[in-house]
């Protein structure tokens, strides 16, 4: 069993007092007085080793940022009131006379021969066409629609029977003088004879643009007398328009008058003119002070 080592130095203190020599007792008083080896702290340096690779410094890590703290909230804001509008819809519309109009007209014959029948159409077309510029009306305003050759068939017997062709012509006239509408159809209806055809009489403006300004204009002041009305029946004063928009508008087209047709005295052929008229629609919406 060792003896401890305060004991062995007592002992060792004895002997020299009495001068036997102890061998072997500095060392291990000196072993006894030596200190404790202190820790070493975490963050040392390593030793180095010879021969042996250097060791990479470790890349200090940078502490994590603060939280951002939480806004705080600020007093709460009432929310802001809507201003009062008036919302109307206006209607309005503009009628101005014709200053034009467009005739469809045509001749038609048949034969037992297709070139006999256009032959005939060819002679009734030719006399359709120097009547109508007779009346004054320009070689731009006559165009040719259509041409057409047609075999006739008869099926009496249930099986068709080539009888014949029947061959045409279309035009479409303008005539810029309204009153000379009737007179151009007469001098049709009397160059072609029975060959002579009238599909259409259509009255119309040369311009429509204006008529249109017009209708517009119209539309605005309907909504704006309905919106001061509602504004005065409400109780307040009719503010700044906030928008306009345009709902629909209608192309000027003709309007039949019920009064007498024009032309029955003058050895022409009866029309009525009557109006052409165009319409607007728009909502407005103002703001009520």
């Amino acid at each position: 069993m060792p003896l401890p080592r305060r004991s062995v130095a007592a002992a060792v203190v004895c002997l020299l007092a009495l001068g036997v020599p102890v061998l072997g007792a500095a060392p291990a008083l000196a072993l006894a007085a030596r200190p404790a080896a202190a820790p070493r702290p975490a963050h040392a340096e390593p030793t180095p080793v010879p021969g042996a690779a250097p060791v990479p410094e470790s890349t200090p890590v940078p502490a994590p940022d603060p939280a951002p703290s939480a806004p705080v909230p600020g007093p709460a804001t009432a929310p802001a009131t809507a201003p009062a509008t008036v919302t109307v819809t206006g209607e309005g519309s503009a009628s101005a006379p014709p200053d034009l109009a467009v005739v469809g007209a045509g001749v038609e014959t048949s034969a037992k021969t297709s070139q006999s029948a256009l032959d005939a159409q060819n002679q009734a077309a030719a006399a359709l066409l120097a009547a109508v510029r007779a009346q004054g009306v320009a070689e731009r305003d006559i165009h040719t629609r259509s041409v057409t050759l047609t075999p006739l068939h008869d099926y009496t017997d249930g099986a068709p029977r080539l009888t014949g062709y029947q061959a045409a012509q279309s035009f479409t006239v303008t005539v810029r003088e309204v009153a000379r509408t009737g007179a151009v159809l007469q001098a049709v209806t009397d160059a072609a004879g029975a060959a002579a055809r009238v599909d259409s009489v259509v009255f119309d403006v040369s311009d429509p643009a204006p008529l249109q300004a017009r209708a517009r204009a119209a539309a605005h002041a309907d909504a704006h007398a309905k919106a001061e009305q509602y504004a005065r029946l409400s109780g307040r004063r009719l503010g700044a328009l906030v928008s306009l928009s345009e709902d629909a508008s209608t192309y000027p087209r003709p309007v039949p008058p019920p009064g007498e047709t024009s032309g029955a005295s003058t050895g022409a052929v009866p029309v009525a003119p009557g109006e052409i008229r165009a319409g607007a629609t728009v909502t407005a919406v103002y703001a009520l002070d």
